[in-house]
């Protein structure tokens, strides 16, 4: 049998072709999970242009962190959602950091925040409204990934726009998404909540297409995590 090598953020890619069988390249991406937040141009199957990524932590990691600030289970995704339901999002002035690159995103400020507005409170001996922090943070943290996909969308006239990985779980990014894409034209696809996180469907879907593409392996095949989902 043939080794297929499969890239793990194609692989959340791919998880849109698993639940909508009329998306086809190419279209612009936002992959956001615990380990990566990207911006990317899927020209082909197996062709990518990244347009912007984080510079710092990844969307997920934020969420990990800021969760366990707050006393919540991981995964932090779900665990903050859940919190923030209750909460005013509004309620702490939280900020938004300054990168460089029009596309580039940072979430290790915003982290810090929280967490310094936490331990502040403690000091005091003031309490934190946690269902408040949760909805303050993912306020934040999505609208500031909303923000930069569609105006990466805008600047490439992108008719599919398409959300991956782990944080795409998130209903609240869903829906900032889904109504901005509606303003700009454009057509939102988002994978099933069961293929958000890291799944075999996935890397199945994708290693289809790396095998029509004839991306094969020998089998000194190895893990590269440092590998750019743009190689070629």
């Amino acid at each position: 049998k043939p080794l297929v090598p499969v890239h793990h953020l194609r692989g959340h890619i791919a998880a849109n072709y698993l639940t909508h069988q009329s998306l086809h390249p190419p279209f612009l991406c936002l992959v956001a999970s615990g380990g990566h937040s990207h911006i990317v141009m899927v020209e082909d199957w197996c062709r990518y242009k990244v347009l912007g990524r984080t510079v710092d932590d990844a969307a997920g990691e934020a969420y990990d962190k800021v969760a366990r600030t707050l006393g919540l289970p991981y995964p932090g995704g779900p665990s903050v959602a859940a919190a923030a339901r209750d909460g005013d999002p509004h309620a702490y002035k939280l900020p938004v950091p300054h990168v460089e690159g029009k596309y580039n995103v940072s979430f290790s400020g915003l982290k810090t925040a929280v967490i310094n507005e936490v331990h502040n409170a403690e000091q005091k001996g003031q309490p934190v409204n946690v269902a408040d922090m949760a909805a303050s943070f993912q306020e934040r943290i999505d609208q500031i990934l909303a923000k930069k996909l569609l105006s990466a969308a805008a600047d490439t006239g992108a008719k599919q726009v398409v959300l991956a990985g782990g944080v795409a779980a998130n209903g609240r990014l869903r829906q900032l998404v889904n109504d901005g894409a509606q303003k700009l034209g454009a057509r939102v696809f988002l994978p099933e909540l069961k293929y958000c996180g890291d799944n075999g469907a996935m890397i199945a879907a994708q290693g289809y297409y790396e095998y029509q593409d004839g991306n094969l392996a020998d089998w000194t095949l190895n893990g590269l995590p440092t590998l750019g989902i743009d190689y070629r």
